[in-house]
């Protein structure tokens, strides 16, 4: 699989539609199966930001170039993961590979006239469980686990979405999309681990742009705030967010301009400062 591009001007509108149009695409698939997942990663800004509502002056979120689905541990001990896997193959899904042309378990990849990629993860169930490592589900399929994501079913919003799916055919359905609080755990944990300028830009994004103000990520936050994921998202924050040169604010300007930039800097110690204030009351 290609590299991921580093900065905005990398992301082009016509893959996110695509993957927009291949979530759609699950959902039509995937059926009553859908309550069990929750749509995670770079998609959720652009739905839970109305993008044609955007006050004058602020920017269209860059979108994502995959989709990222999180899968109830519920759905495992019961045994219905064979169903989902199924029915991804009878959509047209195979199994993506990996530079060396290996499986890659836990993405998925469809062809179209443009590939478009669905990664599946999985919250932590072990003490020795590790975030960005894989949970073999059955021989043929993984997840990667990703911490705090059982939170992301705590808080999480009913998206409508409707168009066309990726193969061309028009449709409306409901799907579970992770709620601001919980994504801003999800952020702050995958930035820690990875240290992508994109994490730090899909964060910063939310946090400036949701509802009417940071105040309402806040609240969305306030009832995660006893879980150990969301205390040390919390912490997180503090240490990577809290100083104008600090890694997180200066690579949301490397992501959006490509270079540093002071008023861009500035502005994710504020918006950031400021939840972090909002959540040490």
């Amino acid at each position: 699989m290609a590299d991921k591009p580093t900065t905005a001007a990398g992301y082009k509108s016509e893959q996110v539609e695509l993957v927009r149009a291949s979530c759609l695409y699950v959902a039509t698939k995937l059926g009553d199966v859908m309550d069990e997942l929750v749509v995670i990663g770079g998609l959720v800004p652009s739905l839970l930001i109305k993008q044609d509502e955007l006050p004058e002056g602020t920017d269209a979120h860059v979108g994502t170039m995959d989709l990222d689905v999180g899968l109830t541990l519920a759905l495992r001990d019961e045994g219905r993961y064979k169903t989902l896997t199924e029915r991804l193959r009878r959509a047209g899904f195979e199994q993506d590979v990996n530079d060396e042309g290996k499986p890659t378990r836990q993405r998925w990849k469809i062809e179209t006239l443009e590939k478009v990629t669905v990664d599946f993860l999985v919250p932590p169930s072990l003490p020795t469980d590790k975030g960005g490592k894989l949970r073999d589900i059955e021989h043929d399929f993984a997840a990667v686990i990703a911490p705090g994501l059982h939170l992301a079913f705590q808080d999480r919003e009913r998206i409508t979405l409707s168009g066309k799916t990726i193969v061309g055919e028009q449709a409306t359905r409901d799907i579970w999309v992770s709620g601001a609080g919980a994504y801003v755990v999800l952020k702050s944990i995958a930035f820690r681990l990875r240290g992508e300028n994109k994490d730090a830009y899909d964060l910063f994004y939310l946090v400036r742009n949701f509802g009417t103000g940071v105040t309402d990520v806040a609240s969305r936050l306030e009832p995660l705030l006893g879980d150990l994921s969301a205390q040390l998202a919390i912490g997180y924050l503090r240490e990577d967010f809290h100083s104008h040169d600090g890694i997180g604010p200066r690579r949301v300007a490397e992501f959006m301009l490509g270079a540093a930039d002071d008023t861009i800097q500035a502005d994710v110690v504020g918006f950031i400062g400021q939840l972090i204030k909002l959540c040490d009351k």
